[in-house]
Protein backbone atom coordinates (compact mmCIF):
# COMPACT_ATOMS: atom_id res chain seq x y z
CA UNK A 1 0.00 0.00 0.00
CA UNK A 2 2.76 2.43 0.94
CA UNK A 3 4.57 1.61 -2.28
CA UNK A 4 1.45 2.44 -4.35
CA UNK A 5 1.05 5.73 -2.49
CA UNK A 6 4.69 6.59 -3.16
CA UNK A 7 4.25 5.85 -6.86
CA UNK A 8 1.11 8.01 -6.98
CA UNK A 9 2.94 10.90 -5.33
CA UNK A 10 5.83 10.59 -7.78
CA UNK A 11 3.45 10.56 -10.73
CA UNK A 12 1.63 13.68 -9.50
CA UNK A 13 4.77 15.60 -8.54
CA UNK A 14 5.62 16.87 -12.06
CA UNK A 15 2.09 18.21 -12.57
CA UNK A 16 2.15 19.87 -9.16
CA UNK A 17 5.57 21.40 -9.86
CA UNK A 18 4.38 22.57 -13.27
CA UNK A 19 1.31 24.27 -11.75
CA UNK A 20 3.45 25.87 -9.06
CA UNK A 21 5.83 27.14 -11.73
CA UNK A 22 2.93 28.55 -13.78
CA UNK A 23 1.62 30.37 -10.68
CA UNK A 24 5.06 31.79 -9.97
CA UNK A 25 5.42 32.94 -13.58
CA UNK A 26 2.01 34.62 -13.51
CA UNK A 27 2.75 36.42 -10.24
CA UNK A 28 6.13 37.55 -11.62
CA UNK A 29 4.47 38.77 -14.82
CA UNK A 30 1.93 40.83 -12.90
CA UNK A 31 4.43 42.33 -10.47
CA UNK A 32 7.14 43.00 -13.04
CA UNK A 33 5.32 43.81 -16.27
CA UNK A 34 2.15 45.34 -14.83
CA UNK A 35 4.21 46.73 -11.96
CA UNK A 36 6.41 48.68 -14.36
CA UNK A 37 3.49 51.10 -14.78
CA UNK A 38 1.27 50.31 -11.81
CA UNK A 39 4.10 50.20 -9.26
CA UNK A 40 5.94 47.09 -8.09
CA UNK A 41 3.56 46.84 -5.14
CA UNK A 42 0.64 47.51 -7.52
CA UNK A 43 -0.35 50.56 -5.45
CA UNK A 44 -0.11 52.84 -8.49
CA UNK A 45 2.49 54.75 -10.43
CA UNK A 46 2.05 55.88 -14.03
CA UNK A 47 -1.04 53.65 -13.97
CA UNK A 48 -3.61 53.45 -11.15
CA UNK A 49 -3.66 51.21 -8.09
CA UNK A 50 -4.54 47.67 -9.22
CA UNK A 51 -4.86 45.94 -5.86
CA UNK A 52 -8.09 44.02 -5.18
CA UNK A 53 -9.72 46.78 -3.13
CA UNK A 54 -9.20 49.25 -5.97
CA UNK A 55 -10.55 46.93 -8.64
CA UNK A 56 -13.63 45.67 -6.79
CA UNK A 57 -15.94 47.42 -9.27
CA UNK A 58 -14.70 45.07 -12.04
CA UNK A 59 -15.83 41.53 -12.70
CA UNK A 60 -13.34 38.96 -14.01
CA UNK A 61 -14.58 39.12 -17.61
CA UNK A 62 -14.40 42.92 -17.83
CA UNK A 63 -10.97 43.10 -16.22
CA UNK A 64 -9.66 40.34 -18.50
CA UNK A 65 -10.89 42.37 -21.48
CA UNK A 66 -9.03 45.44 -20.19
CA UNK A 67 -5.86 43.34 -19.87
CA UNK A 68 -6.25 41.97 -23.41
CA UNK A 69 -7.40 45.10 -25.22
CA UNK A 70 -5.97 47.91 -23.10
CA UNK A 71 -7.75 51.23 -22.64
CA UNK A 72 -7.77 53.48 -25.69
CA UNK A 73 -6.24 56.96 -25.32
CA UNK A 74 -4.44 55.95 -22.11
CA UNK A 75 -1.05 54.41 -21.34
CA UNK A 76 -2.74 50.98 -20.81
CA UNK A 77 -1.55 48.88 -23.78
CA UNK A 78 -3.29 45.85 -25.22
CA UNK A 79 -1.68 42.59 -24.15
CA UNK A 80 -3.70 40.42 -26.56
CA UNK A 81 -0.70 39.90 -28.86
CA UNK A 82 1.23 38.34 -25.96
CA UNK A 83 -1.41 36.70 -23.75
CA UNK A 84 -4.13 34.15 -24.29
CA UNK A 85 -7.65 34.68 -23.00
CA UNK A 86 -6.98 32.02 -20.36
CA UNK A 87 -3.88 33.95 -19.22
CA UNK A 88 -5.90 37.18 -19.03
CA UNK A 89 -8.60 35.44 -16.99
CA UNK A 90 -5.98 34.13 -14.54
CA UNK A 91 -4.44 37.60 -14.27
CA UNK A 92 -7.87 39.16 -13.68
CA UNK A 93 -8.68 36.59 -10.99
CA UNK A 94 -5.30 37.21 -9.34
CA UNK A 95 -5.78 40.99 -9.41
CA UNK A 96 -9.31 40.73 -7.98
CA UNK A 97 -8.55 38.10 -5.34
CA UNK A 98 -4.97 39.01 -4.46
CA UNK A 99 -3.89 35.38 -4.65
CA UNK A 100 -3.88 32.42 -6.99
CA UNK A 101 -6.01 29.43 -6.09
Amino acid sequence: MLRLLSIAVLLCAPAMAEESSAKTELINLVHQDCGSCHGLTLKGGLGPDIRPESLSHYDIETLATVVLDGIPETAMPPWRPLLSEADADRIAKYLLQGELK
